[in-house]
């Protein structure tokens, strides 16, 4: 699902051979946070600097307009399959204000569906900048459950740490917060 990273500006690298290749079709035009997927086999499907998603033709996907992340985010998105479902993908993105991030529009997600536009994908207008937090930093991650079947999704805001599981019955979206010092103030 790594096989393929897009950042930067119109930079790429492709993984697929063993070594790292440099490749320059990407659409992204970010100075941070970025997301790339691929299938099982290596087969890029899209990438989204959070804002944008652009698929396997580097062409904005349908609905793949108007996210809630920022690509001056330094986790803008990070893309997650749905365990048990090859076709579906979330798309968690968390925005920025540089100056204050009170100002923030919290956490989000949409869900891609793979099936769509003839394969290509399709952002599901009704699972489309679903909040779930409303105000978070600029971080992001996700990480294997302890039982392998599926992912936590995690944001930081000053001392707390919202984790939220994502299943193949779907994501919970009841955070479980944990409270990790230090406190790191944001106006």
């Amino acid at each position: 699902e790594s096989s393929f990273w897009y950042f930067g500006i119109n930079a790429g690298i492709d993984f697929n051979s063993g070594s790292a290749v440099a490749i320059s079709n990407g659409q992204l035009v970010t100075g941070e946070g970025c997301a790339t997927i691929s299938d099982q086999f290596g087969n890029l499907l899209f990438y989204t600097d959070g804002s944008l998603v652009y698929d396997v033709n580097h062409v904005t996907m349908p609905n793949g307009t108007g996210l809630k992340g920022n690509s001056s985010s330094t986790s803008s998105a990070i893309v997650v399959p749905l365990p048990g479902n090859t076709n579906q993908y979330y798309i968690f993105t968390v925005d920025t204000d540089d100056l204050v991030y009170r100002n923030t529009e919290g956490l989000h997600y949409s869900i891609v569906d793979m099936s769509l536009n003839g394969g290509t994908g399709d952002i599901d207008v009704f699972n489309k900048n679903i909040n779930l937090l409303p105000i978070t930093s600029e971080k992001l991650t996700a990480v294997s459950n302890a039982t392998g079947d599926g992912f936590w999704i995690i944001s930081q805001f000053q001392d707390l740490f919202y984790s939220y599981e994502l299943t193949a019955t779907g994501l919970s979206a009841t955070a479980i917060i944990s409270q990790v010092a230090p406190f790191v103030e944001l106006i």
